[in-house]
């Protein structure tokens, strides 16, 4: 298989990542993909799309190449807790410990060493729970351990040319007391923000003045003894580590660009890159992790398989995408499309198809539905139903092959089309009343219906919808297919009409429209 020809963004970027290498295996003897985390707050779902695109990128890159790589997920996680959640329990405990690395703040929820124990805890799940092979990695082990000293010593080595970087960008206020090294309070355990009043390369110290009793304090810079601010600290990864590739969203920009020049300061190549848009909540807000907008991995995938959640990771990083519970049957039904497609395609093609790059060119034989979600979701409006089994009773008529043993996929639509129907669509169903003109048409659908074999092909069905709507006076097509929507479903959209009509039945369709009229 070809793959430098593949077109899809996966492979624009490991194609970059070759690049950066000049083709050569690195020193470190391995190619190294890094995504980054704050667990300042839950894990969202932009953080997993993260960790998912970049593993499409690593796959890719296993294709051009037979170097071998790894993927850190670095959690940043001895940062200063500098807001309480809204989202959180025991807000005002969490209070009484802001300004401490996350690995001090107690767990809101009692059931881990830290707050932020806990939320690396929900992130590996979410991670482990897709499969990925990955490397968890703890800001607060590395600093800790020792592991960042050298580099640690060489930011306290070039801190005059750091800060010749930094202080550009930040406000004048901030310019007075900013210092790439936070000092950890030895008495209160804060990640302080104060003034290096000096340096010693030498002994590897940094001396400030304590907030509380106006002291002098001179402490290492290693040993966990300090934190670097963040920008500084995401250049020291980058050194530390040599890492090849990270992405980040678009908010970032002006922090990439930052941080790439630290990282040559410290005499580090920066990674190759990709910078993604953000993801929007319901107002067209960007989710945030403080604020809880948006949907966590959780809420999706109790309306919709894993496969749906990644194939709308996938799909235009480079687009800002609202990201809310409305969008989950279109990405469903699309990743249902890409299915059908892939099973026909050539393998240049297949490198092209979405379905590759979330399955790693592997096809999983149970992922196969004769029936869209849209259809489903119709079909339990219209039956009123939250019991799957009336769903299958209906389904099973139509693909007379079909059962939950036989479609376990299938069987998993419906079960997530019956709690999308019940959370989303039920509470919101008004239903249109027939104006004179619909009236007519609707009738004159029976009577065309009537006529119609029980077994009749879903696109016959759906000529027969067509050829009635054009003979009513609809200024288009469309205002027809609202008015079945409206009249008969109660809601504003709906699916392909002549399939509806070969699963729901001919004759229940029809006393279905006699109910309306």
């Amino acid at each position: 298989m070809n793959y430098q020809n593949a077109k899809t963004w996966p492979f624009v970027e490991a194609k970059k990542v070759l690049e950066r290498l000049g083709g050569k295996k690195p020193e470190k003897g391995y190619v190294l993909f890094e995504t980054g985390y704050g667990p300042s707050g839950l894990p969202h779902i932009g953080t997993f799309g993260e960790v998912l695109r970049t593993s499409m990128v690593r796959h890719a890159f296993s294709k051009l190449s037979d170097i071998p790589s790894r993927l850190f997920a670095f959690s940043d996680d001895m940062d200063g807790f500098r807001k309480v959640p809204d989202n959180v329990p025991n807000q005002e405990m969490l209070k009484e410990h802001l300004g401490k690395p996350l690995t001090k703040v107690p767990d809101p929820y009692g059931c881990c060493e830290s707050f932020g124990h806990h939320n690396n805890a929900m992130l590996r799940r979410f991670l482990d729970s897709f499969g990925f092979e990955y490397e968890f990695q703890s800001s607060t082990d590395w600093y800790t351990s020792g592991r960042f000293d050298e580099t640690l010593k060489k930011v306290l080595v070039h801190y005059d040319a750091i800060m010749d970087v930094m202080m550009p960008s930040l406000r004048a206020e901030r310019q007075a007391t900013y210092s790439p090294f936070l000092p950890i309070c030895p008495e209160t355990g804060i990640v302080l923000q104060v003034h290096i009043i000096k340096r010693d390369s030498a002994a590897g110290t940094v001396t400030y003045p304590d907030p509380h009793s106006g002291k002098y304090i001179e402490v290492p810079v290693t040993g966990g003894n300090c934190k670097l601010q963040w920008k500084v600290d995401w250049a020291l990864r980058w050194a530390a580590f040599d890492v090849d590739y990270e992405m980040s969203g678009k908010d970032l920009i002006d922090s990439v660009k930052l941080s790439t020049q630290i990282c040559r300061i410290l005499g580090g190549t920066p990674p190759a890159s990709l910078t993604y848009e953000l993801f929007l909540d319901e107002q067209g807000q960007k989710i945030s992790k403080s604020k809880g907008n948006g949907l966590t991995i959780d809420e999706w995938l109790a309306y919709a398989p894993q496969e749906s959640l990644s194939y709308y990771m996938f799909q235009s990083p480079h687009k800002a995408k609202r990201l809310y519970f409305d969008v989950i049957p279109k990405n469903v039904d699309e990743y249902l499309s890409q299915l059908s497609k892939y099973d026909t395609q050539g393998e240049a093609e297949k490198l092209d198809n979405p379905f590759y790059h979330i399955h790693q060119g592997k096809r999983p034989n149970a992922i196969h539905s004769p029936i869209s979600f849209n259809i489903l979701l119709n079909l339990a409006s219209v039956v009123n139903s939250e019991d799957p089994a009336i769903l299958w009773g209906f389904v099973s008529k139509h693909a007379k092959e079909a059962s939950a043993e036989t479609h376990p996929y299938l069987d998993q639509l419906i079960h997530h089309a019956v709690k999308y129907y019940h959370d989303f669509i039920a509470p919101h169903k008004h239903y249109k009343l027939p104006t004179a003109v619909d009236q007519l048409a609707l009738h004159d659908l029976v009577v065309e219906l009537e006529k119609t074999s029980p077994d009749a092909e879903e696109q016959a069905l759906q000529t027969i919808v067509f050829e009635v709507g054009k003979r009513h006076d609809y200024p288009e097509l469309r205002a027809w297919f609202g008015t079945l929507y409206e009249v008969l479903l109660g809601q504003k959209e709906g699916p392909r009409f002549g399939s509806f009509i070969a699963i729901y039945g001919v004759h229940e369709t029809i006393e279905l429209i006699k109910s309306k009229i």
